[in-house]
């Protein structure tokens, strides 16, 4: 099949069958496997040449193994091997280069502590199980010894006590299956300390205390069960990981939205579609379910959450995967995604290894979608908020913290994340519109050098509102309290400054595109702005007249989004003294704020003593602030 420009291709797959799912996978496999074929040094994929924290040698490595997430479920068919087998020639020459140290493309016999080819291990682990029948065992002993030796570098070296421990697990339990060694103690080793970050719920920490993220979902979750699933691993270990991964599954659910989205939050949104590898992972190492939940909602989560991210515009104009989210772009990227880093979301596919009489290929996908309309997630520190047919999931934070990656301001701890708005990550902090201010509150002592909450005093999650305590100077508090009430949310700062600050806090950002269905809503209220897109409205209602609103245009790609956006904003001068300011903040997907005539219908929204009153429709909602 010819590929199109930009896979376009891969928006018309329906993803009702496996032979859709292997039409997918190839689309996203053969330009890579097409440049893979061109490369001089085997076991190398130079994709581009941007930088990672890593040597650019390592880059084009990793590329290599990213790519064996994908080709190792592919490569468990046997047919496939038969179909495509110039492509499992170049993979398997490239592994076995890439181990043999006389070999011009030996990755290396000198890797060192933190070495990010310690992360790749688990993806030739993973590979090697798949693919065993036609690949191991057909290896002579040296070319066995070799690849054993190469992956055993990875004990006696430092590895970080995060996610990574996963993959030495993984090697190690490779090691003992094989035979080569028993290093099955090494493995018990290695789940004794990530036993110690897990939370209630399935939820664990990633090594960081504060930072609960994706990573959880897409790594503590899917590389155990991945264990689980490629071994057939037994005992108390595994049981425990299977309980765990089953309390997962109406938490993690709630990320998810009825169309597919899932909620974008913290780093590593590079890897796009791994966000459903946890549903895939569940499928194929066949978990038990809670109460209420079906084969048949696992599978709509996972395939509605490909059909959405294979509508969005991905990929480059010869179908390669690019750092980015819904876009190519680099101004949200970490130190270390590599040009390549964005296949690791090819690990989404191991359901394609699960055989063709699997219950998974028959059971018919839930049409119904399972959400709660506010559910309070103590563990990654959210309140999470469906909009009234879940089109759109908010998750409203506080508490969360980042304390070394790319913008983790930005990624961590403003006050709400939209599946249908994104956020926004500053290009500086200089200019106003070069910080995108969406969903949080910027402070500075002049028009430049802007800053937003990193890293709160104190917080917590109620039932109906989160709160946070700021201390950007030792002279400047800020308590803010976020009240969601669907598709509206209320925004109170107590601020108390000793110093004049500038202050800058924004809305929900939305594309800015020229298209003519956007545009401003006009409204009978006194210090609001509403703009409306062709994914929603959004808007701001300053209730204080401290500060005056505007749509703003921050600078290009600082959207995950949306590569040009407007922001409702207000922004105002604060002089030293005590102050509360009161807004009103509006992020609607579904246009439930709107009347039978199309006009927008404003809550009322009143502070009395410790309480927020929001009035809407006819109907009160009282919330008592306890912090206040």
């Amino acid at each position: 099949m010819k590929q199109k420009l930009f896979n376009e291709q891969i928006k018309a797959n329906p993803l009702r069958s496996k032979t859709d799912v292997k039409s997918a996978l190839l689309d996203i496999l053969r330009p890579a496997m097409a440049v893979l074929a061109q490369q001089k040094q085997k076991g190398h994929f130079r994709m581009s040449d941007s930088g990672a924290v890593y040597l650019q040698e390592k880059t084009e490595i990793e590329g290599f193994m990213r790519l064996l997430w994908g080709l190792g479920p592919f490569f468990s068919n046997a047919e496939n091997i038969q179909e495509y087998p110039d492509w499992f020639e170049l993979v398997t020459q490239g592994i076995l280069a890439g181990v043999a140290p006389d070999s011009d493309s030996y990755w290396g016999g000198d890797l060192g502590d933190y070495d990010q080819l310690f992360v790749e291990m688990g993806a030739l682990t993973a590979f090697l199980y798949e693919t065993k029948p036609n690949f191991w065992d057909s290896l002579s002993v040296t070319q066995q010894k070799q690849i054993i030796d190469w992956m055993d570098q990875v004990n006696g070296r430092v590895v970080p006590k995060t996610n990574w421990l996963f993959f030495r697990a993984m090697v190690n339990k490779f090691i003992t299956d094989t035979g080569y060694a028993d290093h099955s103690q090494l493995v018990a080793d290695d789940y004794a300390i990530t036993n110690t970050h897990y939370l209630d719920h399935g939820w664990s920490y990633d090594g960081y205390k504060n930072q609960i993220d994706n990573y959880i979902p897409f790594a503590y979750q899917f590389f155990t069960l991945l264990t689980v699933g490629l071994t057939d691993w037994q005992g108390d270990e595994a049981t425990l990981l299977r309980q765990r991964a089953k309390a997962f599954v109406p938490s993690y659910a709630n990320w998810f939205a009825a169309d597919g989205a899932a909620l974008p939050y913290g780093r590593s949104l590079d890897y796009r579609f791994a966000q459903a590898a946890f549903w895939a992972v569940a499928a194929y190492a066949h978990i038990d379910l809670p109460e209420g939940y079906t084969l048949g909602d696992v599978k709509h989560l996972l395939l509605n959450n490909l059909r959405w991210w294979f509508q969005q515009n991905i990929f480059t104009t010869d179908g390669l995967l690019p750092i980015g989210y819904a876009y190519p772009n680099m101004v949200f990227a970490e130190g270390y995604n590599g040009p390549a880093s964005a296949y690791w979301a090819l690990k989404t596919f191991i359901f394609y290894a699960l055989p063709d009489d699997d219950p998974f290929w028959t059971v018919k996908e839930s049409e119904d979608f399972k959400f709660v309309p506010l559910k309070k997630q103590p563990e990654p520190r959210m309140l999470v908020a469906h909009s009234k047919h879940g089109l759109e999931v908010q998750a409203f934070t506080a508490g969360q913290h980042s304390h070394e990656h790319a913008e983790g301001a930005a990624k961590y701890e403003k006050y709400v994340y939209s599946s249908t708005f994104g956020f926004s990550t500053p290009k500086e902090s200089v200019l106003l519109k070069q910080c995108a201010f969406d969903n949080t509150l910027g402070i500075s002592e002049s028009e430049n050098f802007w800053r937003t909450a990193f890293k709160y005093q104190d917080y917590q999650i109620h039932d109906d509102y989160v709160y946070s305590d700021w201390q950007p100077w030792s002279d400047v508090e800020i308590k803010n309290y976020i009240i969601p009430d669907m598709p509206w949310y209320v925004r109170v700062h107590q601020i108390k400054t000793s110093r004049k600050l500038h202050v800058a806090e924004g809305s929900f950002s939305a594309p800015d595109s020229g298209s003519p269905d956007e545009q401003v809503v006009p409204v009978q209220a006194k210090n609001a702005v509403f703009y409306q897109t062709r994914v929603g409205i959004t808007g701001l209602v300053g209730l204080s007249d401290d500060l005056k609103v505007e749509l703003s245009e921050p600078e290009p790609n600082t959207s995950i989004y949306f590569p040009k956006t407007k922001i409702p904003l207000q922004t105002g001068i604060l002089e030293p003294g005590d102050y509360t300011l009161v807004s009103l903040y509006l992020g609607d997907r579904e246009l439930e704020s709107l009347d039978a005539q199309g006009h927008i219908q404003i809550p009322t929204v009143a502070l009395v003593g410790n309480q927020i009153k929001i009035t809407a429709a006819g109907k009160t909602k009282t919330v008592t602030l306890a912090e206040f």
